[in-house]
């Protein structure tokens, strides 16, 4: 192992929340797109899960493997248009807000190529 190596597989990380977070909210901060694993207020570490899928409630209609959408409220959406990816889902969801699995970006060069 390299001596200047600071995480081994990169599965979470602790980011500085650029706004409140509770635990399980959908996290982007530049390009990271995660899901917070603790709460934590605005300025404070929050760890943030980079793989692995969770329920979340997203905002349209999703057919499996369609890209999900973080809104500036931190919300999720189907919808592309003035918003930033943020992972994908895994399964298909009719239209108005409910939870539907999605898997995050995590630090995909996906994310960094929107966020630039």
């Amino acid at each position: 192992m390299a001596k200047n190596q600071r995480y081994t597989h990169f599965e979470h990380i602790a980011l500085t929340a650029d706004k409140d977070y509770a635990s399980g909210d959908p996290v982007r901060i530049g390009a990271i797109a995660g899901v917070a694993q603790t709460a934590a207020a605005a300025g404070e570490k929050v760890t943030v899960w980079l793989d692995g899928s969770y329920d979340i409630p997203v905002a349209g209609a999703l057919t499996e493997g369609q890209t999900v959408y973080i809104n500036g409220s931190g919300t999720l959406t189907a919808t592309a248009t003035g918003n930033n990816p943020f992972g994908v889902a895994v399964v298909a969801k009719g239209t108005g807000t409910a939870p539907s699995e999605v898997a995050p970006f995590g630090h995909n060069p996906t994310v960094a190529v929107a966020a630039a």
